[in-house]
């Protein structure tokens, strides 16, 4: 047994070296070591609450931001190609225990969570409306501006949702916005027969929502209001949105949540997508001080792009694995630009970008036994036995110099509830007609990401919730 052991120590110890790049004095920054029993919660954490299994006939063409379907606006469409695998996805879970910032005033902060139980991977968060205000569970988008929840009297169509759906009649704050009104102008400027502003949105799988935009008292918590918020009241809603009650849009255009927040609480917003399903994270509208015991924010320009105003870009450069700079030049990121979605599930890289990262990425996890690929995920790991898994660290470069440490759960995703310990490379090569380099939530999760639209930057705090 000696004898058998000391070979693959020794195997063990080269390839720790490998992955220090020779130095192995630097290891704890470029390489991650990570329990099982953290990777996949242990016996009392479920790593995943199921999302409704995806039907080929029921998946649209267009799937980067939900499992219930909910693309980018039609503004916005592009073309995947071919209906993907039913497959989906799962965020894996680190045990870091879900932590709430604390909040400098007049900042508000309220929980979030994933919505699997609802039939989304998008990531919800419970508000009130009306007065009396009452509770409605809502993904929440930083690709979209127009928020909107379901209205009493359906007059085209309400799916199924979680709560009762809203009657504008039984709140005492509720007013339809006037066709002359400025927000109806930035909703699109259509009006009805009576004077009243509507809006509508379309996304590309062909679900959309329609009806009046509307004022409303949002309360945030039960002593955090927004009064005369503007928002849409859904009669007409088609198509696959789970089961919520509909959507905070976040995104920079003039009627999403932040940018109408700004003047009561400052003109920036953050969030920490939980590491579990089964934990929260939490989100929050103002500025706050970073989670207790983060190692600082690390912040990079946020861009915004003339031909979609409404989302937060971010420069990257290059792409680090170990310590280990890839081979790729930078115009394979900056030409496109590269989005930040709390929207999307996983990441798309440039093709190239991929194979360089999937490749040096196999490099460093020779040590493990390969297992097949699980569509879209083409490089898996059956860990089945092990106590522990080293991994490099992976590290997103921007070209002001500043980073973004991806944490385990962002390197790594588990997505076959069948094989509990087969682990994934967590990222997918971006198909040609996706107009750009997008960074996924499940490269998010567990990172509080702070949006400071005021001074047109994003910071990143490892470890936060």
């Amino acid at each position: 047994m000696h004898a058998m052991a000391s070979p693959l120590l020794a195997a063990r110890l080269l390839v720790l070296c490998l992955l220090c790049g020779g130095a192995c004095a630097a290891a704890k920054r470029r390489y991650l070591s990570v329990s099982m029993d953290e990777l996949l919660g242990g016996s009392s954490k479920k790593a995943h609450v199921d999302c409704p299994p995806w039907n080929k006939s029921e998946v649209p063409r267009l799937i980067s931001r939900t499992c219930n379907g909910r693309p980018l606006p039609l503004d916005y469409l592009w073309t995947y190609g071919p209906a993907p695998s039913p497959h989906r996805p799962r965020g894996i879970p680190i045990s870091y225990p879900p932590t709430i910032p604390p909040a400098e005033a007049p900042a508000v902060t309220i929980p979030d969570s994933t919505g699997t139980s609802l039939g989304t991977l998008e990531f919800v968060v419970t508000v009130g409306f009306g007065t009396p205000a009452q509770t409605y569970t809502l993904m929440f988008d930083t690709g979209s501006d127009v928020s909107w929840i379901q209205c009493l009297p359906c007059s085209g169509h309400c799916y199924k949702q979680h709560d009762p759906i809203f009657d504008p009649t039984k709140s005492a704050t509720y007013s339809a916005v006037p066709c002359g009104h400025p927000q109806c102008a930035a909703a699109g400027g259509k009006c009805s027969s009576n004077g009243t502003c509507l809006y509508k949105v379309q996304y590309g799988d062909g679900s959309s929502t329609a009806g009046v935009l509307s004022h409303e008292t949002l309360s945030l918590t039960s002593a955090r209001a927004l009064p005369g918020f503007a928002f849409g009241c859904g009669e007409t809603n088609l198509g696959d949105f789970g089961d919520v009650d509909g959507l905070i849009g976040l995104g920079r255009g003039q009627l999403s949540l932040s940018s109408q927040a700004a003047a009561s609480f400052g003109a920036a917003f953050s969030y920490c997508l939980p590491s579990y399903n089964t934990s929260h994270g939490y989100l929050t509208i103002g500025t706050t001080t970073p989670a207790s015991g983060s190692d600082g924010v690390r912040y990079t320009a946020m861009i915004q792009k003339q031909d979609y105003p409404s989302f937060y870009f971010v420069d990257l450069v290059s792409i680090v694995v170990g310590g280990f700079v890839l081979p790729v030049p930078p115009i394979l990121f900056t030409r496109d630009g590269t989005l930040l979605d709390s929207g999307t599930v996983l990441t798309y890289l440039p093709p190239e970008a991929y194979t360089a990262l999937r490749d040096r990425f196999k490099f460093t996890m020779t040590q493990y036994k390969p297992a097949p690929a699980y569509d879209p995920f083409d490089t898996c790991y059956d860990f089945a036995g092990q106590n522990a898994i080293f991994m490099p660290l992976v590290s997103f470069k921007f070209s002001d110099g500043s980073s973004f440490d991806l944490s385990p759960f962002g390197v790594l995703i588990f997505p076959d509830d069948t094989a509990p310990a087969t682990g994934c490379l967590a990222f997918v090569p971006r198909p040609s007609t996706m107009p750009f380099t997008i960074v996924g939530n499940t490269q998010q999760r567990n990172t509080e990401m702070i949006y400071d639209v005021a001074a047109e930057k994003i910071g990143f705090v490892s470890g936060s919730c």
